[in-house]
């Protein structure tokens, strides 16, 4: 079964030529599939549309095996597949990083020993043990996008969805970057310019022109065991 299955979608803005035209995709367990095209092409849209942020004009969403439409359709999907935005400042808003990564596990009934288990191993795991304690706010860039890849881990996803992950990062937390996404069970749909990093991490790699996905260049073949 696959854990998404996007068919025939079609999505536009008010006033501006649609997006997407008939975009199909479908996530294995085991999968890294990273989609890449010009800015403004929808590769953001399409994120939101599987979690139902945004819904399709036509088209159908599948998700974990059932029909997401309605609202209600998206509450499991959205336990179920974290979504790291490309703006970091677009999610994260609590004070420090510990209350940031601790959020998410609070909210689902997590007690707050729980939570701060959740919170030392996710930042070991990462490497950012450094930033426990830092003001959320006065992270650098890249900071904060690794930061925000912890607050959505820390919810233990079967699916991560990850827009322009490399944006803000220098070379080494780049490289630490792909360590990560590379020892990690879950599947992934990686949204990314850089092809190398690309080449790195995903295991197929789609294009998105003109409103569809179509095959793109090569991507690496580091399997993951479902």
């Amino acid at each position: 079964m696959a854990l998404f299955d996007l068919w025939d979608i079609h999505f536009g803005y008010p006033g501006r030529a649609p997006v997407l035209t008939g975009a199909d995709m479908t996530l294995e367990a085991g999968e890294r599939v990273c989609i890449t095209g010009h800015n403004g092409a929808g590769k953001s849209t399409l994120l939101r549309i599987m979690v139902g942020l945004l819904r399709p004009e036509a088209g159908s969403v599948t998700a974990f095996g059932q029909p997401r439409r309605a609202e209600a359709d998206f509450h499991e999907v959205r336990r179920r597949a974290g979504l790291v935005f490309q703006d970091p400042d677009d999610q994260l808003f609590c004070p420090t990083v510990a209350e940031d990564i601790a959020f998410g596990p609070l909210n689902l009934g997590a007690s707050r020993e729980e939570a701060l288990g959740i919170v030392e191993r996710v930042l070991k795991q990462l490497d950012l043990m450094h930033l426990r304690d830092r003001i959320t706010h006065k992270l650098s860039g890249g900071e904060k996008r690794l930061v925000t890849l912890a607050t959505v881990l820390a919810m233990e996803p079967d699916v991560l969805l990850l827009d322009e992950p490399t944006n803000g990062l220098d070379e080494a937390n780049e490289a630490r970057l792909v360590e990560v996404l590379l020892g990690l069970p879950q599947a992934m749909v990686v949204v990314s310019h850089d092809p190398h990093f690309r080449r790195r991490v995903g295991t197929r790699s789609l294009r998105l022109h003109e409103g569809r996905l179509t095959d793109a260049e090569p991507a690496c073949r580091h399997a993951v065991t479902p």
